[in-house]
């Protein structure tokens, strides 16, 4: 994992907070998801390019419960991500197709979860997540199993960016994914 503290200015993290504002508020905007079982999770959710299913762990063109579009991802969120990339310079270059926005309240949270969804030619050419934290300093914890005492943790600070590649073999990608 590459931290890349300060990496978005205070002016990019005021202007991208206001995209997504105005963004959120339209079709395909903000809401709150769902799991398998049920329950609600702790924060707002709007995807962008693609949409994240949370129930079916999966991608698509449109949510299932509104049949909403996602929004497209705003050129300025692709150029940090893309600049970030080659900052880091230790993946292989991106153009972002999806963007998963996660609004959290004072009390918000997302609990320890692992990101091992993704396609499998991701998983084999070693794709990057590119994370970005916006406002309060948050505990961020990540690990190869969902065992929060084995957890790494880490504090996000407003600004923090961080070019991170999920390293799961296609193999076990789609042992989970069935």
């Amino acid at each position: 994992m590459v931290l890349l503290k300060g990496f978005v200015k205070p002016e990019d993290q005021i202007g991208m907070v206001s995209m997504c504002r105005q963004l959120g508020k339209g079709p395909g905007g903000f809401y709150r998801p769902s799991l398998k079982n049920g329950a609600k999770l702790n924060l707002g959710m709007m995807s962008l390019g693609k949409n994240w299913d949370p129930t079916a762990r999966s991608y698509g063109p449109t949510r299932p419960f509104d049949g909403a579009q996602a929004p497209t991802i705003p050129d300025a969120f692709k150029m940090i991500a893309q600049t970030a990339n080659s900052t880091a310079n230790e993946f292989p270059q991106i153009n972002p197709d999806v963007c998963i926005v996660n609004y959290y309240t004072n009390s918000g949270k997302l609990g320890l979860h692992q990101d091992k969804d993704e396609s499998e030619s991701s998983l084999t050419k070693g794709l990057p997540f590119i994370s970005i934290s916006i406002g309060d300093t948050a505990e961020f914890m990540f690990g190869d199993t969902r065992d929060r005492d084995q957890a790494t943790k880490i504090n996000l600070e407003s600004g923090l960016l961080s070019p991170c590649v999920i390293r799961i073999s296609p193999e076990v990608g789609r042992k989970y994914r069935s």
